[in-house]
């Protein structure tokens, strides 16, 4: 019989066991570059979608790696699992890629894990605890894409531009305290989101959308196209300046060249 695990255990290890899945294709030396993304990626899915079927089968699931199974929408329990968030870093090397697995229920994330294989650990919403202290004066935001708006909200408050990769990432950044702020606009989906914010909301920050308003998962369409994850004391400064850039630009869209 297989054994019965909670929510919050499940959702820790899957995270664990999917981190140490990726490093192992990846650390055999024999891929590169898109074939090493493309293995790790339909791997990680593959196991994910078997130890969910195993212990979750009544439950629904939203995946980045998987096509969408509408059967979701009428499901108050939805997985939503980006099982290699950051491919493009994953394959070349770099440090700054994820795994996301949360557990959604009406919309709302219960519980969540965003794994850092490579950083060898995995926070979770049932034991994340924010860094308070002194202000790091950074906002980090996307480098392949980085929104004017998140600049625009860094000349405002005199904190410095910090570009990385994956969303899980950067938003524990903040929840370590070395960013003081994350913000995103221009495209996401629930998968990029929904475990960072799961984490970051029991840990404390604030997370919302870039208008203010709150972040809801298991959507028919799981386009989710902008965030902030922020320190809360700085929330209504930073919604402030974003809402100002909004008035001037009539967009949280553009990019930087």
């Amino acid at each position: 019989m297989t054994r019965i695990l909670d929510d919050a255990i499940l959702t820790a290890r899957l995270a664990q066991g999917t981190g140490d899945i990726l490093k192992g294709v990846r650390d055999v030396g024999v891929l590169r570059g898109r074939f090493l993304g493309d293995a790790g990626d339909e791997l990680a899915q593959s196991w994910l979608a078997r130890a969910l079927e195993q212990h979750r089968p009544d439950d629904g699931v939203l995946s980045e790696e998987a096509a969408d199974n509408p059967e979701r929408l009428d499901k108050s329990r939805v997985w939503i699992i980006d099982p290699l968030d950051g491919t493009r870093e994953f394959a070349t090397g770099r440090q700054d890629w994820a795994v996301h697995i949360a557990l959604v229920e009406n919309g709302v994330p219960k519980c969540a894990a965003v794994g850092l294989p490579d950083l060898g650990v995995v926070f979770h919403s049932e034991e994340a605890k924010a860094v308070a202290g002194p202000l790091a004066k950074k906002i980090v935001m996307s480098h392949n894409r980085a929104p004017k708006v998140a600049g625009y909200v860094c000349e405002q408050m005199g904190f410095e531009p910090e570009k990385m990769g994956s969303a899980g990432a950067k938003a524990m950044h903040v929840l370590l305290g070395d960013a003081d702020a994350y913000i995103h606009a221009g495209g996401q989906y629930e998968w990029d989101s929904a475990a960072p914010v799961g984490v970051a909301a029991a840990a404390g920050l604030h997370c919302s959308r870039l208008d203010g308003s709150p972040l809801r998962y298991n959507q028919r369409d799981p386009y989710l196209p902008d965030i902030l994850v922020c320190r809360p004391e700085l929330a209504d400064d930073i919604l402030g300046h974003i809402a100002d850039f909004h008035d001037k630009h009539g967009s949280y869209t553009p990019v930087e060249d």
